[in-house]
Parts: structure tokens; C-alpha cells; sequence
């Protein structure tokens, strides 16, 4: 009786003080989610400035094939032609594709209030199952890739094909915390490689810069084709910021022939033997421009999966969240609409 009475009072509130409402379900209220998820930021900026940045990567890149074609053009008119019509074939396969697939992608919403909430829950649902059925499909159709642990994806098209909700959203978890992320891992160390191997073969700057934009997007390109869906504008944005750091960096690394500086040191050792000199300036120059450029594309790679997983985890979040009107929201809203009424109505000219 007693720790009856003593629960009792510690449930009575202090005057003044609400109470605060909880969902009858025990869910997140939406009002909850924004407090702790949502960061305000404007959706139309983010859209033009992930877009100008693409832009600006895109310009450089043809930049640097139009600056070595013109180099070749010096040597001779025709080779320079030529050499000119290949980088703009190249630019279109190696740049423009990658980036019309990176854009067309879908993205989950997260970034929402009260009014967006339940149309991004929508939208979401659709982009997991449209995830679904494209991981299942692309593990049927193509033997070995090796990408989808095959266990999870048989219990996925289950799920998927009997319209188990939870189901799907589990296996999917799944996948994305083993196989792809293992997956995506070695996706980024192969293209770390192919960047530090391009840069022991590139004796020039603007090569390297233009190799590191390719790599570059092309590991973007590949881990939103591996998780099916990609980050939002505002995250994007960031990227496509760091591949034009990357890019400028391995432009500027490679003009500062750090192997000449460490072979003029060596001193009386290599001054008669002017070969052995230019090969440790050269040997120097590629090795550290190859690692930094692998570092530099891996730094872009882990950049990118920790969007697509932190997004992945609020869409999962939201998605549980309650998006109703509490009653004594409701209730606390027709009062304040009632007290404002009354004051117009005292305020208003008699007659």
C-alpha cells in the first residue's frame, strides 16, 4: 500500500508543469526525431551546389585531356587531332556516364519534418523494396559476383515476394552490415591500387590529376550501384567538394618533383652517375605521388559508405517513427486557437 501511495505522488506533476505525451505505441514522435535527427538546411542550395561542384569537376578533367592533347598537337598536328578525339570519347565514357548514373540514382529521405514525414516514409518503403529487387535480380542473372551473401539474399526475395515489410528491412540490414560492406571494402581498396599504380606510370601532373577524378568517380559510381541507392544532395555535395581536393592535390603533388630534392641531397654520391640521380628523382616522385593518391581515394570511399550507412540506419529510424497528432497536441492547439479568438474578439471596434 504504501509503494502504491509513494508512486502515486511521484506521478503527480508540479503546477504548471506538462506532462510529456508519449505515443499509445511507445514510438518516436516525429517531434522527437527532428529534435535529435534533423539538421536545417536548404534543400535547393544543396541540389546547386552538389551540381556546381560536378560541374567544376567535369571542367577541370576536360581541362587536363585538352591540355594533353595539346601537348601532342605541339609535337605533331595529326597525332594532336587524334589524340583530341579519343580524350573527348573518353571524357564522355569515363566521366559523363558515371556521373548521369550517380545523379539518376534514388536516394532515402530523412532530412524531414511533421508536414514531409509521412511522404518520405512512403517514399523510402518503395526505394527498399525497388533495393530489394535489384539486389535479388542482379544475383540471379550474373554468376560469381560474389557481392551478396546468397543465404540472405534467398531469405530477401522471400521476404520481398510474400510482402513482408519487416522481413525485408532485416535481411537488408544484414546484407549491408556483412557482404556489403566487405564488398564495398575491397571495392576501395582495388581502386586505391589502380591509383597508386597509375601514378608509378604518369610521369605527368596533369595525368595524375585526371586519373585521380576518373578513379575517383568511378568508386562513387560503383558503391551506390553496390548498396542501390546514394547519398543525398546535401552529402553529395561533400563528395564531389573532396574529389576536387583530391584532384588539385594530385595536380599540385605532382609538379613539386619531391625525387629531384631528395637526389640533390644525396650530393657527391650521385653526381657522377647522372642516370642513377634522374632514376631515384624519379623513383621518389612516382612512389610518394602514387601513395598519396591511393590515401586520397580511399579516403573517399570510406567518406561515401559512411553516408550510405548513416542514411540507411534514419530511413530505418524514421520509419518507425509516429508521425500522428497526440491527443493533447491536438487538444493543447485547438486551446491556443480558442485564446486567440477571444483576444481578436476583445480587441475588434464594438458596433
Amino acid at each position: 500500500m504504501a509503494k502504491q501511495e509513494k508512486a502515486e505522488k511521484s506521478l503527480q506533476l508540479v503546477p504548471g508543469e506538462k506532462a510529456e505525451q508519449k505515443p499509445a505505441s511507445g514510438k518516436m514522435t516525429i517531434y522527437e526525431y527532428e529534435q535529435k535527427y534533423v539538421k536545417r538546411q536548404n534543400v535547393r542550395s544543396a541540389k546547386f551546389f552538389m551540381r556546381l561542384f560536378a560541374a567544376i569537376i567535369g571542367v577541370f578533367l576536360f581541362l587536363m585531356l585538352a591540355l594533353v592533347a595539346l601537348r601532342v598537337y605541339e609535337i605533331h598536328p595529326y597525332a594532336g587531332y587524334a589524340t583530341g578525339a579519343a580524350c573527348l570519347i573518353l571524357y564522355i565514357c569515363i566521366f559523363i556516364v558515371p556521373l548521369c548514373k550517380i545523379l539518376k540514382s534514388d536516394y532515402f529521405v530523412t532530412n524531414v519534418n511533421g508536414f514531409t514525414a509521412r511522404e518520405a516514409q512512403r517514399h523510402n518503403r518503395k526505394l527498399r523494396h525497388d533495393i530489394a529487387e535489384k539486389i535479388i535480380d542482379l544475383t540471379a542473372r550474373v554468376e560469381g559476383v560474389g557481392w551478396y551473401d546468397s543465404e540472405v539474399v534467398g531469405r530477401l526475395a522471400i521476404a520481398s515476394k510474400t510482402g513482408d515489410e519487416e522481413g525485408v528491412k532485416k535481411t537488408l540490414t544484414e546484407l549491408y552490415s556483412g557482404s556489403v560492406k566487405k564488398s564495398a571494402k575491397d571495392l576501395i581498396f582495388k581502386s586505391s591500387l589502380k591509383s597508386a599504380t597509375y601514378s608509378l606510370v604518369s610521369q605527368s601532373a596533369k595525368i595524375d590529376a585526371a586519373l585521380i577524378v576518373v578513379v575517383n568517380i568511378q568508386l562513387i559510381k560503383d558503391l551506390i550501384f553496390l548498396y542501390g541507392f546514394r547519398p543525398s544532395d546535401a552529402k553529395l555535395m561533400k563528395i564531389f567538394g573532396r574529389v576536387i581536393q583530391n584532384s588539385l592535390t594530385a595536380y599540385g603533388l605532382g609538379n613539386l618533383n619531391i625525387g629531384n630534392t631528395v637526389a640533390r641531397t644525396m650530393g657527391d654520391a650521385v653526381r657522377d652517375i647522372p642516370i642513377l640521380g634522374s632514376a631515384i628523382a624519379s623513383l621518389v616522385d612516382s612512389s610518394v605521388q602514387g601513395l598519396v593518391n591511393a590515401t586520397l581515394t580511399t579516403v573517399i570511399g570510406y567518406q561515401t559508405i559512411k553516408y550510405l550507412t548513416k542514411e540507411y540506419k534514419l530511413q530505418d529510424i524514421l520509419d518507425g517513427v509516429d508521425v500522428s497528432e497526440t491527443p493533447v497536441e491536438l487538444e493543447e492547439a485547438c486551446t491556443e486557437l480558442e485564446t486567440q479568438l477571444k483576444k481578436k474578439k476583445k480587441l475588434a471596434p464594438a458596433g
